[in-house]
């Protein structure tokens, strides 16, 4: 559940409808990187077992952080900015004492405000983050872990429809199986972030529900610890996602996701379960397309993807009921997979195709699924930012509207790619690349080459 602090990226999962007739891109195409920085993170195991990473994400658990820097504030406002808490956690039912345990001796934590400065301008390809996603020494841990919580995971399964594999790949990709939940305090970062007005109202309100936690007695003061921003536990729940969606699954009386395993599994099951996952439904797989493969198909039934000579890579027959759509996230060159509305289900945890397809193919490959077949294109780097707004600059001197030029590869920018592309006679994929960077530089303003 960890949300990129810095530079905004609009996600794949806002082209699902793409503006114009012709543009023959509708598949939906994502970049599916992210940032080579690990620093720049809330989590501290989603790339690695000691390094963070994931994308950014627009639901309640991680909201989207705009591009906006916290400043360092003097140790005596901050004491009256927490007292000035009070009124809105005593309404919230926090006692007197539990509010003064909470901010007792506390003084804001420079080294959170640094982190919201931090901006990486270079992007890791989506096959060197798959790749780290399901290291051998990741799926060594994983495999131990859900071998040691088989019988919880199948509980959990049973109780929310939820795939017990995508519940194993969320908690993998976000603490490394309970390895790595953060060392921050927790009260601390949200205090220092809601005391600098770091994305408005947000942290206040994250603070005063993270005092009601403590309140409820789910974990003691000194156990509240988790990401720079705030995100708690062996699945990193923000404290108002804890409130909406952590469950009791032991019947203990306390929704602990810290040190309860069954209760962090549950609680994600519920948040997956909560937000539309719908049981026996796949989220989706890799497969082989035929040449010729028209991109505006968009969401359609899997026989209908047969009939179209979509086939999986795996050699099994399509799923007899459920609809998807391509999702190519290397452009046309890389794998492709058909993914489902359970995948979209998964990005609702982290709005990134990267992330999605880390949690799914890491939790298929813990089962005894196969590595990913077909070939990356390595050969074709992403863009960084500064290669982001020079292509956008391109593409707005052809006559394509990308709005302003910001770096900020989002579906309007896809659609304009697509179109350029379908212009030229090349795959309408809408993958921003450095190949197709070079191509607009020799085409000139305006000249299709």
């Amino acid at each position: 559940m960890a949300f990129r602090a810095g530079r905004s990226r609009r996600s794949a999962g806002q082209m699902a409808a793409w503006p114009g007739r012709h543009v023959a891109a509708a598949v939906l195409v994502g970049l599916a990187q992210v940032s080579c920085s690990s620093d720049s993170y809330l989590t501290t195991a989603s790339i690695s077992p000691t390094a963070s990473a994931s994308a950014t994400t627009t639901r309640l658990s991680r909201p989207t952080v705009p591009t906006q820097e916290a400043t360092a504030v003097p140790s005596a406002s901050f004491g009256a900015f927490t007292n000035g808490i009070w009124d809105s956690a005593k309404a919230q039912g926090v006692s007197r004492r539990t509010f003064d345990r909470a901010f007792a001796g506390l003084t804001p934590d420079p080294k959170v405000i640094a982190l919201t400065k931090k901006q990486s301008e270079f992007v890791k390809p989506v096959w060197e983050y798959l790749g780290s996603a399901v290291s051998e020494q990741r799926l060594e841990r994983g495999g131990r872990a859900v071998t040691e919580s088989a019988a919880t995971l199948t509980k959990v399964e049973a109780a929310y429809g939820v795939d017990r594999r995508v519940v194993a790949g969320v908690w993998g990709m976000e603490t490394n199986f309970g390895s790595y939940m953060g060392s921050s305090d927790v009260i601390r970062s949200l205090a220092t972030l809601a005391h600098a007005g770091y994305r408005g109202d947000f942290f206040r309100g994250e603070l005063v529900t993270a005092l009601v936690i403590l309140e409820q007695g789910h974990i003691d003061r000194d156990g509240m610890v988790g990401s720079w921003a705030g995100a708690m536990g062996q699945t990193q729940f923000m404290p108002t996602s804890f409130m909406a969606y952590a469950v009791d699954f032991t019947g203990d009386g306390r929704r602990d996701i810290w040190t309860s395993t069954p209760d962090a599994l549950a609680s994600t099951a519920n948040y997956l379960k909560k937000h539309g996952w719908e049981t026996g439904l796949t989220w989706g797989f890799e497969v082989k397309v035929p040449k010729g493969l028209t991109y505006g198909a968009g969401q359609q039934s899997f026989a209908a993807w047969s009939q179209a000579g979509v086939r999986r890579m795996d050699g099994r027959a399509m799923p007899a009921r459920g609809e998807a759509r391509i999702l190519m996230p290397a452009g046309a060159r890389g794998p492709a997979f058909l993914v489902t509305k359970n995948f979209d289900v998964i990005k609702r945890y982290n709005n990134s195709d990267a992330y999605a397809l880390g949690v799914a193919h890491l939790g298929d490959r813990l089962y005894g699924g196969a590595p990913i077949q077909a070939p990356w294109p390595t050969d074709d780097l992403p863009l960084d930012r500064m290669q982001s707004v020079e292509l956008q600059k391109h593409l707005a001197a052809h006559g394509f509207d990308v709005g302003e030029p910001d770096g900020k590869l989002g579906s309007q920018t896809r659609a304009a790619i697509a179109s350029y592309q379908e212009r030229v006679g090349l795959p309408a994929d809408g993958y921003p690349s450095v190949t197709l960077l070079e191509r607009l530089r020799r085409s000139g303003n305006g000249r299709a080459t």
